[in-house]
């Protein structure tokens, strides 16, 4: 139940504990993640590592035993939810052996299983858990084949074991990537789409004849889960023809879940995605066309498409760095108020990196959003999370306060300080 300590915002920045507090954060300029305005003079009330309520000061009722965090004015958010990303699966990314974001010499596509080679402790986690990311959709990247393999998603807490949902979604990249993969042509790549989809249905039914098929067994057993609709299948592609042939895959796959990855062109068939009910993970904003298959794409790409009623995440792994989410969020507020252009209001912008990729992740009412029952991930920011340098000041996963300290800052705060007589005669800043 609820402890009894009264903390005054003076001792916000103090060392964390370690365990799941039980506590009310009062006087909150409140964003719930639901794609509303924010409240002035919010409450959020965590009980047993939920939430049990997020509103106005006036619906709170008492809290008459709880640990108080006065956060006086500044903003509170769900915990963001980065939605394509390798988080946990590299040290150093120009290091192979410290690199597990492709698997470029294995047999294998769609049986790779991500969970196992997950590190909690990797530095990318500490990081991006500092910058207010509290959920992810994590995978490695097709190479040998146009199938990523099986994505996990992840918290990044501080307890040990990340994986919140293993095997969550299955990744194949079509367009450039996938005809690059498949021999040089979009052709060759949806016919190896279509083989495999055949040959993992004839598996299911136990008329698979592996002397004949061009899958091994085990990619065709693990796309199983993608035919019956129980597994999600994110599909890369960019070009406006190429969505459409993606959603008439549907046709003879009723049951697939899909998931758009990328569609830089998407806001020319936005009707028909929205009317296919299929979400979009979108790149944050692209103004410019980065390969032929992007020559239609424009900045208001996202805006178009939720006007359309397209449910549309950012997409993560489009960006320099996945912590950079709120500032792709703050630029599509900003793009609302240039003329002519389609831009977001501030919360539909905030729900693009909290409720909608959680919906798209499987986790619908349980992250992404502060709203009773939901899990206790928030986050205080310094200012505006929207704006571009805001900072957490506090980040709670499922109720437990997490250090906001990496190795980045740990060098930082060694070094601020150096005294530069010491440095070489030649060293000019």
């Amino acid at each position: 139940m609820i402890r009894a300590t009264l903390l005054a915002a003076s001792a916000l920045a103090l060392a964390t504990p370690a365990a799941a507090e039980d506590f009310v954060i009062v006087n909150a300029t409140l964003a719930k993640g639901d794609g509303g305005d924010p409240i002035q003079q919010g409450v959020v009330i965590v009980d047993d590592n939920r939430v049990v309520y997020a509103g106005p000061q006036s619906g709170a009722g008492s809290f008459e035993t709880a640990t108080v965090y006065d956060v006086a004015g500044r903003w509170v958010t769900p915990g963001l939810v980065a939605t394509l990303t390798q988080l946990g699966l590299s040290d150093v990314a120009g290091v192979s052996e410290s690199n597990d974001t492709r698997a470029g010499g294995s047999r294998f596509g769609a049986a790779l299983d991500v969970s196992p080679a997950i590190n909690p402790s990797s530095e990318h986690i500490t990081v991006h858990r500092a910058a207010g990311i509290t959920r992810a959709a994590t995978d490695t990247l097709p190479s040998a084949g146009i199938f990523g393999g099986q994505g996990a998603i992840i918290d990044l807490g501080v307890d040990g074991s990340p994986i919140t949902t293993p095997r969550a979604f299955q990744l194949v990249a079509l367009g450039e990537t996938g005809a690059r993969i498949s021999g040089g042509s979009r052709v060759a790549s949806f016919v190896d789409l279509a083989n495999a989809l055949h040959e993992a249905d004839a598996y299911a039914k136990g008329k698979w004849d592996g002397a004949d098929a061009v899958l091994p067994r085990a990619d065709a057993e693990a796309l199983g889960p993608v035919l019956n609709g129980s597994q999600k299948l994110y599909v890369g592609v960019e070009r406006a023809s190429d969505i459409r042939a993606v959603l008439g895959l549907k046709a003879s796959y009723p049951k697939l879940d899909l998931v758009l990855l990328g569609a830089s062109e998407g806001w020319i068939v936005a009707s028909e995605i929205a009317t296919s009910g299929v979400p979009v993970i979108a790149d944050g904003l692209d103004d410019l066309p980065a390969a032929f298959e992007e020559l239609a794409a424009t900045q208001s790409n996202i805006g178009r498409m939720v006007k359309a009623g397209v449910r549309v995440a950012i997409n993560a792994a489009a960006m320099e760095n996945p912590r950079n989410l709120n500032q792709y969020a703050g630029n599509l507020v900003a793009l609302a108020k240039v003329p002519g252009a389609s831009g977001l209001s501030w919360g539909q912008a905030l729900a693009t990196i909290t409720s909608v990729p959680a919906e798209i992740s499987g986790l619908k009412g349980l992250a992404g959003v502060l709203a009773p029952g939901a899990l206790a991930d928030v986050v205080v920011w310094d200012n505006d999370p929207l704006e571009l340098g805001s900072v957490p000041t506090m980040v709670f996963i499922e109720g437990v306060k997490q250090p906001l300290d990496s190795h980045q800052t740990r060098l930082r705060d060694r070094y601020k300080d150096l005294d530069e007589t010491a440095l070489p005669e030649a060293y000019d800043w």
